[in-house]
């Protein structure tokens, strides 16, 4: 079981007053301690109703997100996140800024071992879009590559 500094600093979980931000707040993200920096385990987030505006017609874009990673000493909690990618919803970028910007701001947070976003978008105007988006530290620089000619393999067998 966790104790109470292992929780110092998960606010959101439980607290039934949140409010939900519908404009783009990196702030609203929450980490609690790895319990097991010494293990090589992947950690997966899956969130299917990703929403954002189109940054010149502000017409709604949805999408799927993916977010996978290996921990360092710090972990992302989930109901932070969810409020995290909610925060989306009325912020106006292009699908490939979006996964961008969760990347980045995931490592920021964490300073995790590697990291992944997909985001697969839903058509408009005909085209979907399926940006991807890694990181890894200098011990996993050979997972990143491989992740990308994956994703590269991937998107030419869909064609």
């Amino acid at each position: 079981m966790r104790t109470e500094n292992e929780l110092e600093g998960v606010t959101l979980l439980g607290n039934r007053h949140v409010q939900y931000s519908d404009n783009y707040n990196p702030e609203v993200l929450e980490t609690f301690p790895n319990k097991h920096p010494e293990n090589e385990y992947l950690v997966t987030f899956n969130c299917p109703e990703f929403t954002t505006l189109c940054p010149k017609t502000g017409q709604p874009d949805f999408g799927h997100i993916y977010i996978s990673y290996i921990p360092r000493e710090r972990m992302v909690e989930s109901k932070s996140l969810k409020l995290y990618l909610f925060s989306f919803r009325n912020h106006g970028d292009f699908h490939e800024d979006c996964v961008n910007i969760i990347m980045k701001d995931l490592v920021s947070l964490m300073d995790p071992k590697y990291l992944e976003v997909t985001g697969y978008f839903m058509p408009r105007g005909g085209i979907s879009i399926y940006p991807f988006a890694n990181y890894a530290d200098e011990e996993h620089q050979e997972l990143k590559k491989q992740r990308l000619i994956e994703q590269l393999k991937q998107s030419s067998a869909n064609r």
